[in-house]
């Protein structure tokens, strides 16, 4: 249901997809939790749904969800990967999951999804699709990239389009990492590997 609140700060809510994640269930479960005011939520004035991460919290201890999905994410590597193909976007996913190494992967598949969710997740690698609907890829680097809160993460964009194309819609932030689609998953596997090796050397010297 709809309610009157509105938090203070974007850590405090988060999508419908994110929510999902962080519990465990669907989306369409998700929302019928929140029709039940099992989980509150309410609308901004685009329509799009915020639920309360009071709420959740909540909703894990009311049903002994004491092992959320995202516990020990600060040992792992936080992707956030938004991409409106639904092949590209289940095999990045699916491989994340199935690969050794500390990776936690949210999948999205619009660029608004992932800037309502940004603030909640905190990713240390967005992965993101340049021609989407909506907010594409280019107006969400655009505008992380004016958000000091996200100059450490690193962006990968894949894309099918050529570099005469990119330039003509004003090209990527500086320091955007550029894969051509078709994902090369062995390219992308040496990807992971670089990033989270250099957390490790990061961590070192604390460690020590």
């Amino acid at each position: 249901m709809q309610t009157p609140h509105n938090p203070d700060t974007p850590e405090d809510y988060c999508g419908t997809t994110y929510a999902a994640k962080l519990l465990g269930l669907s989306v369409g479960t998700i929302q019928t939790l929140v029709e039940k005011n099992e989980l509150q939520a309410w609308k901004t004035q685009g329509g799009h749904r915020r639920i309360s991460m009071l709420s959740i919290r909540d909703y894990q201890k009311k049903h002994n969800m004491l092992m959320s999905p995202l516990d020990g994410r600060e040992h792992r590597l936080r992707v956030l990967l938004v991409e409106d193909d639904p092949v590209t976007r289940d095999m990045i996913r699916d491989f994340c999951g199935r690969c050794e190494m500390p990776v936690d992967c949210t999948a999205m598949s619009s660029g608004l999804e992932a800037l309502i969710d940004m603030a909640s997740i905190q990713p240390d690698v967005l992965i993101a699709d340049l021609n989407m609907p909506g907010v594409d890829g280019f107006e969400l680097l655009k505008t992380l990239k004016h958000s000091p809160q996200f100059q450490r993460m690193t962006c990968l964009v894949i894309s099918a389009l050529s570099a005469d194309e990119i330039a003509a819609k004003g090209g990527l932030p500086e320091g955007t990492i550029f894969m051509a689609k078709p994902v090369n998953m062995q390219w992308f596997n040496g990807f992971l590997t670089a990033l989270i090796a250099g957390r490790r050397l990061e961590q070192a010297p604390a460690m020590a």
